[in-house]
């Protein structure tokens, strides 16, 4: 095998994502010597623990990294959502989900005026990402109706093997084309930690399997990159969009509404004749619920308090839900627990005031921070860190729900139509869901704090200029 020998004129960024991959389970191989190629990067950089975003899924989590935004305010909420303003969506329910066909709206309903990494790059090359705007047909791993075509297949057999085997594919492919073409930015993401996670629980051991095919294709890159003289510019990081914990049991949100009398619109089943609410599940530890659906604009929940106030209660008193956001208006939003009271969120710019009512949700007490550093510090240890500002970027989203429901520990909101058996899940704004590893192979110039961080660091690197983001470049 010939390798180039020319040192590249500017850094490159290969970004694997390991899909549902926990920090600790990243920290735990190394220690156990099953994952050397990762252990080398980490002597060599470091290993990070940083929050995604809520909701804490694949798709909208994918946001981050190649914009720098949070996902509900460029136009993707959740995983699923309801477009009240009839706006990208059709008749009959317009309702989008990106399981299945509608996957290929994504970029469509990313909001035009945000670019991507893709579109910023000199030179580019992706594998399996749920965003693929600036990416040309032949510069995707993962292009053509024959591929998209086995993808669904695996999907509706629930065929966790096949998803590992096509991690090994994606990983030789990558391999290849970054050898011979040496691409600026390169991002890939693998699969296989998160399905047999959901399938097996997150800490089983074919996880650790999984995670060994990451492993190989980051020694197979790194092994490239040094016979090229290269190493030393390029940056080959490896992340997770969420993590992962253990289900015992599903609460499904949809038929509970239908219990209640409502007339529920929710996917698969979006034929619903005069629907009255619109459950949209995610992760599936969370879900945007809408109200009042012949409303085309957002009615904030003081508007709907007097009709609606009911359901709420009635959420709030399920063991499945850790807690329920009404947002209010602009930069306010309440947070609703069956248990440990309620709290009054506002914020104004970068600066945020949790105020606890009845109760403390949150257990952080009361405080206001002037930036959001301050409001990532005052939560990082807590239960639910980066609290303040997901909950206030996720309120403000035109797409979000009038309620937004998060699970409790154990429990998540969908109970059929899964065909992979979900025993463990993510998208709530608990811990076990929120933190996520981020491995570097260089030091950095700040501890990364967030997943946002990610796209402006990339940016930096390249030298591309791109809109101010919701993340912060450590590099």
């Amino acid at each position: 095998m010939a390798y180039p020998n020319l040192v590249p004129s500017r850094p490159s960024v290969i970004l694997l994502v390991a899909d549902g991959a926990r920090p600790d389970t990243i920290a735990t191989a190394i220690a156990r010597g099953d994952a050397p190629a990762l252990a080398r990067l980490r002597d060599d950089g470091a290993l990070h623990t940083v929050t995604t975003v809520f909701p804490s899924v694949t798709g909208p989590a994918y946001i981050p990294f190649l914009t720098g935004m949070h996902p509900a305010t460029v136009g993707l909420p959740g995983l699923r959502w309801y477009d009240r303003g009839r706006t990208v969506t059709s008749w009959p329910d317009y309702a989008r989900s990106y399981i299945g066909p509608q996957h290929r709206y994504l970029d469509r309903d990313l909001a035009p005026h945000h670019p991507t990494l893709f579109e910023h790059a000199p030179s580019r090359l992706g594998a399996l990402s749920v965003i693929r705007r600036g990416l040309a047909a032949h510069e995707r791993l993962d292009h053509g109706l024959g591929f998209l075509a086995r993808t669904a297949w695996m999907h509706a057999r629930g065929d966790v093997a096949a998803w590992l085997a096509l991690d090994r594919e994606i990983g030789d492919q990558i391999v290849r084309r970054v050898r011979a073409e040496r691409p600026t930015f390169t991002f890939a993401a693998f699969t296989g930690i998160d399905k047999l996670s959901h399938d097996e629980g997150h800490a089983a051991p074919s996880v650790v399997d999984a995670l060994k095919i990451v492993d190989d294709v980051a020694h197979r890159l790194r092994t490239d990159a040094e016979r090229a003289g290269a190493w030393h510019e390029t940056h080959l990081w490896i992340v997770s969009d969420h993590g992962h914990a253990p289900v015992h049991a599903h609460d499904d949100l949809a038929d509970r509404m239908r219990d209640l009398g409502y007339r529920v619109l929710a996917h698969p089943r979006v034929w619903t004749r005069r629907p009255e609410v619109a459950v949209m599940v995610s992760g599936n530890a969370m879900a945007h619920l809408y109200c009042d659906l012949a409303r085309t604009t957002r009615p904030w929940w003081h508007a709907l308090t007097q009709h609606w106030r009911p359901l709420l209660d009635a959420l709030l008193a399920r063991p499945s839900v850790d807690f329920v956001l009404t947002p209010v208006a602009p930069g306010a939003c309440e947070m609703h627990t069956g248990s440990r009271g309620s709290a009054t969120l506002t914020w104004n710019g970068t600066s945020y005031r949790y105020l606890p009512r009845d109760g403390d949700p949150l257990g952080i007490g009361p405080i206001t921070t002037r930036s959001r550093t301050e409001a990532y510090d005052a939560t990082r240890d807590s239960e639910y860190p980066d609290a303040l500002v997901q909950i206030a970027l996720i309120s403000d989203g035109e797409r979000s729900g009038d309620l937004i429901c998060s699970a409790a520990p154990g429990w998540d909101f969908r109970a059929r139509f899964e065909p992979i058996p979900h025993r463990s899940s993510h998208g709530s704004l608990r811990r076990a869901h929120m933190l996520v590893p981020l491995l570097t192979n260089h030091p950095v110039a700040r501890v990364p704090r967030r997943t946002v961080d990610v796209m402006p660091s990339v940016a930096t690197l390249l030298s591309a200029m791109v809109p101010p983001t919701h993340g912060e470049s450590f590099v």
